[in-house]
């Protein structure tokens, strides 16, 4: 039976954190930039925590990262940037469009800069289970921006892959789509516990809808390793398997 690494799951939380501020802070900031006040006048123009945590969005996170078994770091959401389509420069749809994006490139950004100085970091490190806690926040750190970036791309409310596709969407369509908002959450809640459990009750845990977490987990080490220049395999062993050796 899989073990818990108590240690790594508070990195996980920690990480996801200040993640999750610097995220909603880049929507904010973007929104500023294109001439909407609303964030800022309702406090998201801000580095606190209070600002911009979701219960529901942490608590996804605190499950997820005390799974026995390696799964994708960091998913989870926060309160979403309420931005005035109608004072953005750009007009409506694309202002919303950019204001979403500034979350996802806030997060990737964080994480290059992690996998970055991971590159400078030296193997010897990695030799003592006790210092090779140092690179392993590292990474950390940067997994969990890298998988808010790219968990972030589904279009399921509140996440941003949903203001994206609502902003691309003919007003129509757009109207029909936003029917869907109320029940992104428990979409979501699906995505990540029911249909893995699903895929391991009916032996089906190949079917890639059911693997949708371990895909960006791998997207999140394919991009560290991208940056780091170290190999993913490498990258995923340090992670999780080092101090359970």
């Amino acid at each position: 039976m899989a073990m818990i690494d108590v240690v790594l799951a508070l990195m996980i939380i920690g990480s996801f954190l200040v993640a999750i501020i610097l995220h909603e802070f880049g929507h904010a900031l973007v929104a500023g930039w294109l001439g909407d006040p609303t964030p800022r006048a309702e406090g998201r123009l801000s580095l606190s925590l209070p600002a911009h945590i979701s219960p529901l969005g942490t608590m996804l996170c605190v499950i997820v990262a005390f799974f026995p078994v390696p799964t994708a770091l960091g998913l989870g959401w926060g309160t979403p940037v309420k931005a005035d389509p109608w004072k953005l420069r750009g007009g409506p749809n694309a202002g919303t469009f950019i204001v979403a994006l500034g979350g996802i490139l806030t997060s990737l950004v964080v994480g290059a800069i992690f996998a970055t100085i991971l590159r400078f970091l030296p193997d010897t490190l990695y030799s003592n289970p006790v210092i090779a806690r140092v690179p392993q926040l590292v990474a950390v750190l940067a997994s969990v921006n890298f998988c808010l970036a790219i968990f972030n791309l589904i279009p399921l409310y509140p996440l941003d892959g949903y203001q994206i596709v609502y902003s691309l969407l003919p007003s129509k369509q757009a109207v029909s789509f936003a029917k869907s908002a109320p029940y992104g959450q428990f979409a979501i809640l699906v995505l990540i516990f029911l249909l893995p459990f699903l895929g391991q009750l009916t032996g089906q845990s190949d079917f890639f809808l059911f693997r949708i977490t371990y895909y960006i987990l791998e997207g999140s080490l394919q991009l560290i390793t991208w940056i780091s220049g170290r190999e993913a395999t490498t990258i995923y062993l340090n992670l999780f398997s080092l101090f359970h050796a």
